[in-house]
């Protein structure tokens, strides 16, 4: 079982901001969607026939050498608070915590690694990595994948590839995506031109949460759409010629905002930081908005020569505050349900006594 104090104490290994353009590219995630035969698809599944295969799956987790590190949540027994920390940290999907039923998710020490079992499909495993590492996160899942494939048979068919409950995802069943945080293309408005091209290229674009989720603060979720007619190897290739280009865009618009009208970046920067820093009051939608300015602040340089408009900050203690700061992770830390406006005050709160310290080493 999970200690859910224990996770509260670390934002997970997959924001550590230190992974390859992890100025632009918070994290990058690897997702494949399998179901096992001789059990029916989600719609037409009964109580009994997802207990079975939840327990049948617990076990082979539980009982791999190679899934040794895995702790398995049953999500039936946890509390809505708990399974909403597990959504704010893209462990499992919301679909899958308001869900019913047996239900659960194996999840990774450091975070890195979940097996959602019956969401939409009886297995959805995700690979997780700070930064752009599409290469190293699909490793890691496929050999996920051929553990459990050894002893789960998955659907399979010779002509579709892997069978799915939603035909989007039918062939590779791969999922992979880059949360990107494009302050300067925003500011500059040319996010626009930004999801037109990739809407030609049959690239979906989201909120923090995927699916059916907007985007706040700057922070977008860009995947592929297309699983079938393409190899893993294809999928993968494709998303490392893109996220560069948007990477390098960002980048060239970010030295451009700065060789133009530095004083008045800045300002919106510091600006951000201080109401951070003193606010009694701060929504979710305002933290994000202001968040990301304070990111954008702590990344105008370049890889080869960083810049820092803010001193004794880092994008650790950005990120830390970016999940700390969520709904369900307040309430946990103040003990007791809130109502939205005592989150805001609560994670005002936060904020001060975090952003305090900063303050206090300089």
């Amino acid at each position: 079982m999970v200690d859910f104090s224990e996770i509260l104490t670390d934002s997970g290994e997959w924001l550590k901001g230190t992974g390859p353009d992890a100025d632009v590219v918070m994290s990058t995630r690897v997702r494949l969607a399998r179901n096992i035969q001789g059990f029916p698809f989600h719609l037409k599944a009964t109580p009994d026939s997802k207990r079975d295969l939840a327990s049948i799956v617990r076990r082979k987790v539980e009982s791999s050498k190679t899934l040794r590190g895995l702790r398995y949540v049953c999500l039936e027994g946890v509390e809505p608070v708990d399974r909403v920390v597990l959504v704010e940290r893209h462990l499992i999907s919301r679909e899958l915590a308001d869900g019913e039923g047996d239900r659960g998710v194996a999840i990774g020490r450091k975070e890195t690694v979940s097996i959602m079992v019956n969401e939409e499909d009886h297995l959805r495993i995700q690979v997780l990595r700070s930064g752009f590492q599409p290469e190293e996160a699909a490793a890691e899942v496929e050999s996920i994948e051929r553990s459990l494939e050894g002893e789960l048979p998955f659907s399979f068919h010779p002509k579709y590839g892997y069978l799915t409950a939603c035909p989007t995802n039918v062939g590779t069943g791969m999922r992979v995506s880059a949360m990107l945080h494009i302050p300067a293309l925003v500011l500059a408005k040319q996010v626009e031109k930004f999801f037109n091209a990739l809407a030609q290229m049959r690239y979906a674009v989201r909120g923090l949460y995927g699916e059916g989720t907007q985007a706040l603060g700057d922070f977008f979720q860009v995947s592929n759409q297309v699983t079938l007619g393409r190899s893993e190897a294809q999928i993968i290739d494709e998303l490392q010629r893109v996220v560069p280009e948007i990477v390098k865009y960002e980048r060239d618009m970010r030295q451009r905002l700065m060789a133009e009208n530095r004083n008045e970046l800045e300002d919106k920067i510091w600006r951000s930081f201080g109401l951070l820093r003193h606010a009694r009051t701060l929504s979710s939608e305002e933290m994000l908005r202001l968040l990301s300015m304070v990111r954008l602040g702590l990344n105008l340089g370049t890889p080869e020569k960083p810049h820092s408009v803010i001193p004794g900050l880092s994008i650790k203690i950005v990120n830390d505050l970016f999940i700390a700061t969520q709904p369900a992770h307040l309430q946990k830390e103040a003990q007791r349900p809130l109502k939205p406006e005592e989150r805001d005050v609560v994670r005002a709160e936060v904020f001060r006594k975090r952003l305090a310290r900063v303050t206090d080493a300089q």
